[in-house]
């Protein structure tokens, strides 16, 4: 059985009246199991010069109704360059330069990206599944 734990940390000394500090940790596993996910695209990149939408996670390569999780990363270092994720046609939001994410993935959707620029701009994803 795979074993693949995420952890995401949050702390801000001036973000609230008090300092913050949280912390969380998930073993990810299949729906409705303790069984850990056991497969993965491994992890991608995905270059383009241009602002068209694109699918960068295809519901056809996954089952539905599952437990997948949707790893995304903008790799830019230009403040202002964005990615623009689409559940289907639902916007979700965007990831600016070094932003990343999470997300579950029930497998009956695709993910879209809108790049904000038309020069090189790249996306790291990965999706972890079940096989």
């Amino acid at each position: 059985m795979a074993t693949t734990t995420a952890t995401i940390t949050l702390s801000s000394s001036d973000l609230t009246g008090d300092a913050l500090s949280l912390s969380s940790t998930s073993t990810l596993t299949k729906a409705g199991t303790l069984t850990g996910l056991d497969q993965t695209t491994g992890v991608g990149r995905k270059t383009t010069t241009a602002t068209s939408q694109y699918t960068l996670v295809d519901k056809a390569d996954f089952a539905d109704d599952k437990a997948h999780k949707v790893y995304i990363k903008n790799t830019s270092t230009v403040a202002t360059e964005n990615a623009v994720i689409t559940v289907e046609s639902q916007l979700l939001g965007r990831l600016y330069a070094g932003d990343w994410c999470l997300l579950p993935y029930n497998g009956d959707t695709d993910i879209k990206i809108t790049p904000s620029v038309s020069t090189s701009f790249t996306v790291e994803f990965m999706v972890i599944y079940e096989g």
